[in-house]
């Protein structure tokens, strides 16, 4: 199925992207190789909501189907389909009675993280959750190695819209130093709600 932005541009789902770039996940010891992170957090989010841990989930596609094709007469097959209007972020859902809302990206750059993975509406939405008094974050992953860090939006927007850096990437170093480490392991995949523990202080 063909799915494209309002501009036209056609859409790549991120699995088919990493693909394309021949990522692969090293990481043996939790059978999790070749796993994006949006199914590493999707495994996750079930794994709260099953255990009454947190209610979150993947924002639906705002899509709008253009042709559909019917091979069977009980079946229908979208092979053509536009985003009505921008995404926002990845994820939203509710946590200790905290509204979270949260983008997640990954790369397969060992240094640093592409500004291009972002657009400016997502920031503007972040921006938009946190006036509201909401939580919202971004999970980067770096594919090489594995690591999965938790920046909380506030800590990025400054550096996504310094201009006088001419920028076109945050250095790792730099999101060492303002993120949190996520845990990597089994059930749950990605445990990122034990750090929102410690930044909202909820322990």
């Amino acid at each position: 199925m063909a799915i494209r932005y309002p501009n036209g541009k056609k859409y790549t789902p991120k699995r088919i992207l990493l693909e394309n770039n021949n990522v692969k996940h090293k990481d043996e010891r939790f059978s999790n190789r070749g796993m994006t992170l949006e199914e590493d957090i999707n495994e996750t989010n079930e794994y709260y909501r099953s255990r009454k841990i947190a209610n979150i989930h993947k924002k639906p596609l705002p899509l709008q189907i253009v042709n559909v094709h019917y091979p069977k007469r009980s079946a229908a097959v979208v092979t053509e389909a536009y985003f009505k209007k921008p995404s926002t972020t990845d994820y939203n859902g509710v946590y200790k009675g905290f509204y979270l809302d949260f983008e997640a990206k990954e790369t397969k750059n060992k240094t640093s993280f592409p500004f291009k993975n972002f657009h400016q509406h997502q920031i503007d939405h972040m921006k938009d959750i946190i006036s509201h008094g909401g939580c919202s974050f971004i999970l980067m992953r770096f594919a090489k190695t594995e690591e999965v860090f938790l920046v909380k939006a506030e800590d990025f927007i400054p550096y996504y819209e310094d201009k006088t850096s001419k920028r076109k990437s945050l250095p790792k170093t730099i999101i060492e130093e303002i993120s949190y480490p996520v845990a990597v392991g089994y059930h749950p995949r990605v445990d990122y709600l034990r750090v929102i523990d410690r930044i909202l202080r909820l322990n």
